[in-house]
């Protein structure tokens, strides 16, 4: 009889779980030193090792000749263990045994001593399922059992269980198995199975599992069954998924606010078979992908995707505003939430997108802080149509108020400086050259750019040595200047009208706005704004020399 993959290869010993060293390290260390509690508590997500543990554990206290702490798997007891011929290790299903009659039968066989092996040992699983009653029953035996009984007790509800039954256990917590490992047990499992699976699909299905091997393997075995050798677009027909680009078309809509191409997609979709449920999902995820990158220092180690799919992801997150990231995820997980109690799941991802394509028509708080960050960000408040324009100043004008390491003529301007500028003020600038006054009237009025960081991980994307040039750097803006605040390398690559417009172009898809660019003369107003300095000056006039240091 063919044996599907998560029982064919659970783990035989502590050394081939994967993915829980806290745990299996510490059973090791306390079965090596001959110290075997009475009650053992197994906590943690589904199929992360809580059963197949208990298992070993039951095993390595009985077994005849033990191997630092792990069970020789050879010796009459460890075989009689798997086979199910050593009646003295039991596993109870507390879903189905839930009652107080049970416990107390349980009670009862307790007290007789073990048949063949060392301990009896009691698996009881999903004990949470267990009835008051029943957990009463239970509690005088969990503290005070016979030297040769012992629990072991799992559940994925922790919360569940009383506070009494919790402080008479060895409690253990398994964690959630990080995709990389989930992949490289995969990729092991299918090589000895004889088949083949891409590094792409491992991570897919490692990333779908949730933290969760059993569940990665038996969505591989369901693979295997379709194409021995697996690919990202297996994993996706076998799971029903909606391609990367499906979610990356979404979100672009979304950011674009362009709800009929929102729409179309959906259409698409859904005439595809897609389930609205799994689309919102994805969708969700991918949305938490793009908040992960935005917020974290490194977020390569926890985004499980292939280095394509997070570069895109990348350089999508810098060109979106965090406030917006968190409100499509708040009503991606609220419409979610409405799809699994009743209703039409299309029609109400439809309403979903279209609210997040167009903000004005949620009433929600997280989309009135979405619209006040694009105004902070000097977006226009309705479409691109609506928002004023003015005449650009001459090239000779911007010339003028810059110093010259930034300055060029009129024949070599950027295209994009000429284009017309969102207006910021009520009449119409004066196309006069700007005096030195106005120059520095322009610096004091400059405020730090938040959106600096996100702006250089779009110009990493045009251009790595441009953006490696600006390490370090700040900026700042003031009026329809974007001022840098940079090392003199950086300047020198601005000198080049196509390097310049990268950096309008990073600006620009930002913050939505195309800003003139200039240098940040910091050094300069902290000298001039130094009260020694104007000491020094004091002390030369009335003829005092000075000595600097």
């Amino acid at each position: 009889m063919y044996q599907v993959l998560y029982r064919k290869y659970r783990p035989k010993c502590f050394a081939d779980v994967v993915g829980q060293p806290q745990v299996t390290v510490t059973l090791k260390n306390e079965l090596t030193a001959g110290r075997v509690a009475h009650a053992y508590l197994f906590t943690g997500s589904r199929g992360t090792g809580k059963t197949t543990c208990a298992k070993i554990l039951a095993k390595a206290i009985n077994c005849l000749a033990p191997v630092d702490g792990d069970p020789c798997g050879e010796c009459e007891i460890c075989r009689g263990i798997d086979t199910g011929a050593v009646m003295d290790v039991v596993e109870i299903d507390a879903a189905s045994n839930n009652g107080v009659e049970n416990i107390r039968s349980l009670r009862e066989e307790a007290n007789f001593t073990p048949a063949a092996a060392k301990y009896r040992v009691y698996i009881i699983d999903e004990v949470h399922m267990l009835s008051i009653g029943a957990f009463n029953a239970l509690l005088k035996t969990l503290e005070e059992p016979p030297a040769h009984v012992v629990f072991i007790l799992a559940t994925t509800e922790v919360h569940k269980i009383p506070a009494t039954i919790l402080s008479r256990c060895q409690r253990f917590d398994f964690r959630r198995i990080p995709a990389q490992q989930i992949a490289a047990r995969l990729a092991f499992v299918a090589q000895q199975e004889g088949a083949a699976i891409d590094p792409d699909a491992a991570l897919l299905i490692a990333r779908l599992s949730d933290g969760a091997l059993r569940d990665a393997l038996s969505l591989l075995d369901q693979c295997l069954g379709r194409n021995r050798c697996v690919s990202a677009e297996t994993v996706r027909q076998t799971a029903g998924l909606v391609g990367r680009e499906y979610l990356f078309a979404l979100s672009g809509a979304i950011r674009e606010k362009n709800p009929s191409s929102a729409l179309a997609c959906i259409d698409e979709l859904h005439n595809a078979s897609k389930d609205m449920a799994r689309l919102c999902e994805e969708l969700s995820s991918h949305y938490r992908d793009m908040m992960l990158i935005k917020t974290m220092q490194d977020p390569r180690a926890v985004v499980a995707l292939a280095d394509d799919e997070f570069q895109s992801l990348t350089q999508q997150a810098a060109a979106t505003p965090l406030a917006e990231i968190l409100h499509c995820l708040d009503a991606l997980q609220s419409a979610l939430d409405r799809m699994s109690r009743a209703g039409n799941r299309r029609i109400e991802m439809e309403m979903t997108l279209l609210r997040l394509c167009s903000p004005e028509l949620d009433g929600s708080a997280d989309a009135l802080v979405r619209r006040i960050a694009a105004l902070e960000q000097g977006l226009p408040p309705a479409s691109a149509q609506d928002a004023p324009f003015k005449q650009p100043l001459p090239a000779s004008a911007e010339s003028a108020s810059l110093p010259s390491s930034l300055s060029e003529p009129p024949a070599a301007a950027s295209p994009l400086s000429a284009q017309p500028q969102p207006s910021i003020a009520a009449q119409p600038p004066s196309p006069s050259p700007i005096c030195a006054s106005s120059a520095e009237e322009i610096q004091a009025n400059a405020r730090p750019l938040d959106a600096w960081p996100e702006i250089l991980q779009v110009l990493s994307g045009y251009s790595k040595v441009i953006s490696s040039a600006f390490n370090g750097s700040s900026a700042y803006v003031s009026g329809d200047y974007v001022l840098i605040d940079a090392k003199d390398m950086a300047f020198e690559l601005l000198r080049r009208s196509a390097q310049r417009g990268k950096m309008r172009d990073a600006i620009r898809q930002v913050t939505g706005r195309v800003y003139k660019l200039g240098p940040y003369k910091k050094h300069q107003q902290e000298e001039k704004n130094d009260p020694l300095a104007g000491l020094a000056d004091l002390a030369q006039q009335a003829g005092i020399e000075v000595i600097k240091k």
